[in-house]
């Protein structure tokens, strides 16, 4: 089986191409199951004041969902496409977001911790959000946000969970990289105890940490925790659907996962995958 579950297109402003290119370029690909889930509209900030570019406009948020719905009829028996969006989690704007997301028949809802208050933490105009920092405190804040989107009955997937090492800031010492992998284990316990699944994101590769999200060791935990994994490229660009997704597959296999979680109608069941 061969999907692709996290992929973002012109609407959210910060990605190129056309809902339909992304399903074609699936077709040619060869997968069997793709995810369109781009960005939630921006709630906790002001978007005309906001950086440009970060999500779909609120009002495009329905037009969004009508045109994948139209797409997974139109191209039905060609390619299985799932309706989704990643969806940001804000703490204190957990009821505004699940009045957004309960009008509509979403296939799954994956959680992303990208914001630590107005800041974040993914945006390489923000990378000087860091500076005056303690990173083991920025750490400390973006974990416990994880814990708490993986509690919060929003999601049906965790998103890539480690993204806060992406710029490659994190503490140095022996004593802050141990706790980072406290709170590593700290969240996944919290992942595995609501029963959601994770994603293993494969656009890592090309970031300044050049590795995937989550790392190899976090995987391993994962695994001995029963926590399931989905995959995604993250693309923004119709020319990149599935990069790094066959290393993916590699790495899920090498650790010991010989099955993929794939939704429907919010409902998780699982698909068997080889190299």
């Amino acid at each position: 089986m061969h999907i692709d579950y996290h992929t973002h297109h012109e609407r959210c402003g910060h990605a190129v191409g056309k809902l339909e290119e992304y399903v074609k370029r699936g077709i040619e690909l060869g997968l069997e199951q793709m995810g369109l889930s781009d960005h939630l509209p921006l709630i906790h900030v002001d978007p005309a004041s906001y950086y440009p570019e970060m999500a779909m406009p609120l009002s495009e948020l329905p037009c969004y969902v009508e045109e994948c719905l139209s797409l997974k009829e139109r191209y039905r028996g060609i390619i299985d496409l799932r309706v989704g969006l990643e969806a940001d989690y804000i703490e204190g704007y957990e009821e505004q977001i699940r009045e957004l997301l309960s009008p509509y028949p979403w296939d799954y809802l994956i959680g992303s911790v990208h914001f630590l208050g107005e800041w974040d933490i993914t945006d390489f105009r923000q990378v000087h959000g860091w500076e005056g920092k303690d990173p083991l405190d920025v750490y400390r804040k973006y974990y416990d946000a994880v814990r708490k989107s993986a509690l919060s009955g929003l999601y049906d997937i965790i998103g890539h969970m480690d993204v806060i090492k992406r710029f490659g800031y994190g503490p140095q010492s022996p004593e802050g990289r141990a706790e980072v992998k406290e709170l590593e284990r700290s969240a996944l316990q919290a992942i595995a105890k609501s029963g959601i699944a994770m994603e293993l994101n494969a656009s890592g590769l090309t970031k300044p940490c050049a590795e995937m999200f989550p790392a190899e060791h976090v995987l391993q935990e994962a695994l001995a925790l029963g926590i399931p994994l989905t995959l995604g490229s993250d693309a923004h660009d119709p020319a990149k659907l599935g990069e790094g997704l066959q290393e993916a597959r590699r790495l899920l296999w090498e650790t010991g996962f010989r099955e993929l979680a794939v939704f429907e109608g919010r409902k998780r069941t699982f698909v068997p995958f080889e190299l």
